[in-house]
């Protein structure tokens, strides 16, 4: 390697040429270090295999149950019922199975995030080498737009300038010094520096990061644990009314095997076998349907997680902003100029000069040449090229009116003195055709360059300007002008070239607020979610941003990362507030805000783009990156990717995640109603001793279950949001409250049940049977089982339409509001037909087609259905 005197020093002069520090390893001592140290990658991250997966879904708790069911089927000499139930099974898991499965493929790798192919020097000689085999020891050779592969130190800078946001937060790209540290995942925006490797894959802080999000567990769904409450809760009270009901039968002389037959029958009639496979379509149908509004679902239980959540923890950068800087204001020595729009094209905005139009020139024409970055137009477009900052410049002096073009091509750039901290200043000497001499113009940190220039009144009032644009939140830098004459000799230093400078003003940017991000916080609050503001930008910054989108609030809190407490209780209640924005906050303190406001009970949504954002988006209940401009690994964390980066679109999903939740109460309403109706027969035949016979075999409720129950069900789960459903603080509570419960089991399901039996009763009355009398069997108690059957499918009907609204009768709500319920309709009602008509399916239900007294009161279950609904649905609008 070369000694240091090879390595300019900040200030002095770099010329536009080719320079080594070192030739670089051989090719054979970097095949050696990579068969040593191993390929420069991230570690994959780790997941069940699919056998293990479907394995998961073939014995969750209802799934043992059935298992255990068809076994006591099976040596009960019931083939055709344990097999029934076995498929019952299977059908499930594989539909819940396909189901994860395509959401599982919507993840990105975090592979992706390194480039494929990167400049380094081997032998003495520039090589182009794949990413996954750099070394340690290899010489980096880094250009505008490089993607950095490895940490590695800087040994040659020339103006190299990198945007870390994707590790720190910063939006504003930083220089690196020759001796500075660069690390992977970041990016250079401008100019040139070669660097030596010192940490690849695993080592890297990159990867460092991104084990804090594949470690940090994540906090179980609220969805998750209500449904496994719901379903213990269902299970023990099916299995203990099975063994009751087996004791009963036993107890009145029942044979062991059909004791076990009655104990299975009651066991499968109190477990919903479709419930959770409905939850699982339920989740499917809102992430598809978030989709449609630009947000991809990676988990499907998170689409319910969303709509509870209470509190959202947003980025900045890019999310509330557009993460591109734009020129807004100029302030020139007797001129001041202000630009609208947010495009970078030349009639992307209107302008307004007021003064001086040609000192405003002069301004614009210097910060534009002082640097690199361009605004360029392709396919029609313009989009920023190099720096975002420079870009916003050039674009500022097109949207002036100024040829800069035509300035480049007439006046030659000779040298640069590149940008570094200590300075805060950059330099470029331009050659001037026509006269002969030469011009330097400065730009740099506004303080910086007013320091540079004679304090007068102009300077003076500069200042009065720069401070008022800091004040409203804009970046400011300050451009000055130094001309030579022709013969002069070129400054060989920054601290010669960067004195007796003529001050051209300053020019105030902006990071644009998202246009719909105002709207979409008022809704947030019109829904009750507080939204917090955390990122890693200078606290004036984000003070600016919070309050241009209506973030900030009166009484809000505004501190810095440094200033947060450590302890986990004190940071919960400082951060625990509406309109929160906390400035300079590292990865870890955005992990400790997620944890903190968990512990306090909240349902925290964390959002985010950069690899900083992956720990606390994993900590958090929901995570939420951004599809465009977010990294793999943030998208790796994620739960919901935003497709188009819009901080408007959480809002929607938020309702969409709110509809989830109630679509899933009403088909858990729907399942239960059903159940009564199936436990009853078993009822009356217990209190009767067994002289009654079942109105419902253990074959008709499975029919029932899987044939006609599960797609109104699932119709019911596509229930689309209503208009109101962010009217009011997010929908919280058990899936199986009061209401669900007083609805399906004390006045929906008794009113299935007793139509149910009514119609059976009758069909033995019109066989010429009266009470007193010995139940008779073959195609009469067919007929009348049929007619049970028969009344249960139409209650079903009857209850999937008066389940769809809350407070809304079914001929109020409106019958066209979801069409999969009319098809579903369709359906079963062609389902309920071929099993009471066609002769091997009747014959292995049991049952036949019901005579015409027993069907009209099995026919009186729609109305009758409706009518308890709505008195209760009445009574309780009423205040009842």
């Amino acid at each position: 390697m070369d000694n240091a005197d090879s390595t300019p020093t900040n200030g002095d002069l770099v010329p536009l040429r080719d320079h080594r520090t070192n030739s670089g390893l051989s090719a054979d001592a970097a095949a050696q270090r990579l068969a040593r140290d191993g390929r420069n990658e991230l570690p994959a991250p780790r997941g069940r295999p699919l056998v293990v997966q479907f394995v998961g879904q073939l014995f969750h708790f209802f799934a043992v149950m059935l298992w255990v069911a068809a076994v006591l089927a099976w040596f009960a000499d019931l083939p055709e019922l344990a097999v029934a139930i076995a498929a019952v099974v299977v059908i499930n898991a594989v539909f819940a199975f396909v189901q994860e499965q395509r959401s599982a493929k919507a993840s990105a790798g975090l592979r992706a995030l390194l480039p494929r192919q990167v400049s380094v020097r081997r032998d003495g000689q520039p090589t182009a080498v794949d990413a996954a085999e750099v070394v340690i020891g290899d010489v980096l050779l880094l250009a505008a737009g490089d993607r950095i592969c490895a940490d590695a130190d800087v040994v040659l800078d020339r103006g190299a300038r990198l945007d870390t946001s994707m590790l720190t937060g910063e939006s504003e790209a930083v220089g690196v010094g020759p001796s500075g540290r660069v690390d992977a995942g970041t990016f250079v925006v401008d100019g040139e520096a070669e660097a030596v490797v010192v940490a690849t894959g695993a080592a890297t802080r990159l990867a460092e990061i991104s084990s804090l999000t594949t470690n940090t567990r994540r906090p179980e769904r609220p969805l998750t644990a209500e449904l496994n409450r719901v379903v213990r809760t269902i299970s023990l009270v099916a299995v203990g009314v099975g063994l009751a009901f087996m004791g009963v039968s036993l107890a009145i002389g029942t044979s062991r095997s059909n004791a076990a037959v009655f104990a299975i029958g009651v066991t499968v009639a109190l477990v919903p076998e479709g419930l959770l496979p409905t939850v699982t379509l339920s989740l499917a149908i809102g992430a598809q349907r978030m989709v449609r509004d630009n947000a991809l679902v990676r988990h499907l239980d998170a689409v319910e997680t969303l709509g509870s959540t209470t509190f959202i923890c947003t980025d900045k950068t890019g999310t509330l902003t557009q993460n591109r800087m734009v020129a807004v204001e100029l302030w020139a020595p007797g001129g001041v100029g202000h630009l609208s729009g947010d495009g970078y094209g030349p009639d992307a905005s209107s302008r307004e000069i007021v003064g001086d139009a040609s000192r405003v020139d002069e301004l614009v024409r210097a910060a534009a040449r002082c640097g690199t970055g361009r605004a360029v137009c392709r396919a029609g477009e313009w989009t920023a090229f190099g720096d975002p900052m420079e870009a916003a410049l050039d674009a500022a002096a097109r949207r002036v009116g100024v040829d800069i073009d035509g300035d480049r091509a007439q006046r030659v750039e000779q040298h640069r003195f590149p940008f570094d901290s200590n300075r805060k200043r950059m330099s470029t000497i331009v050659a001037d055709g026509a006269g002969g001499g030469a011009e330097i113009m400065v730009k740099g940190a506004a303080e910086s360059v007013l320091d540079a220039c004679p304090s007068d009144a102009t300077t003076a009032a500069c200042r009065d300007a720069a401070a008022a644009m800091t004040e409203r939140g804009l970046r400011v830098i300050g451009v000055a002008r130094r001309t030579l004459p022709a013969g002069a000799t070129v400054p060989a230093s920054a601290a010669e070239a960067e004195r007796e400078l003529e001050l051209l003003g300053v020019v105030g940017l902006l990071d644009p607020p998202r246009p719909a991000a105002v709207d979409a916080l008022r809704r947030c609050r019109m829904a009750g979610i507080k939204v917090a503001m955390i990122t890693g930008d200078h606290p004036r910054t984000a003070a600016a941003i919070g309050d241009q989108v209506g973030l900030s609030l009166a009484g809000a809190p505004q501190v810095q990362g440094a200033d947060l407490p450590l302890d986990l209780t004190e940071l919960g209640e400082l951060v625990d507030h509406d309109g929160v924005v906390i400035s300079r906050a590292t990865p870890e303190d955005k992990l400790r805000i997620a944890m903190a406001l968990r512990a306090r009970g909240h349902i925290v949504a964390m959002t985010g783009d950069g690899v900083n954002d992956g720990p606390a988006m994993q900590a958090a209940n929901i995570g939420v990156a951004m599809g465009r401009s977010g990294t793999d690994v943030a998208r790796e964390a994620a739960d919901l990717v935003l497709l188009d980066d819009d901080f408007a679109t959480i809002v929607d999903a938020v309702a969409q995640g709110r509809a989830t939740f109630l679509n899933v109460r009403r088909f858990l309403t729907y399942h239960l109603t059903d159940n009564v109706a199936e436990l009853t027969p078993y009822v009356c035949w217990a209190l009767s001793g067994g002289r009654f016979p079942l109105a419902l075999g253990v074959m008709q409720i499975l029919a029932l279950d899987i044939g006609t129950d599960t797609l109104s069900a699932t119709a019911l789960g596509a229930e689309p949001p209503s208009s109101g459903v962010l009217a009011g603080p997010p929908v919280a509570g058990r899936l199986l409250n009061r209401t669900v419960a007083l609805r399906a089991f004390a006045l929906l399901g008794p009113t299935e049940a007793t139509v149910s039996m009514a119609a059976f009763v009758v069909a033995f009355l019109a066989s010429g049977w009266r009470p007193g009398d010995a139940f008779p069997g073959g195609d009469v108690l067919a007929g009348a089982a049929g007619a049970a059957f028969f009344a249960v499918v139409l209650g079903q009907k009857a209850n999937a339409w008066a389940c769809r609204s809350a407070t809304e009768t079914p001929w109020r709500h409106g019958w066209g509001g979801n069409r999969l319920l009319l098809v579903a309709a369709v359906f079963e009602g062609l389902f309920v037909l071929t099993c009471l008509l066609v002769g091997p399916v009747a014959h292995v239900l049991d049952q036949r087609w019901p005579p015409w007294p027993a069907l009209v009161v099995a026919m009186s279950a729609v109305p009758a259905v409706w009518i308890v609904d709505a008195a209760f649905k009445r009574r309780r609008h009423n205040g009842g």
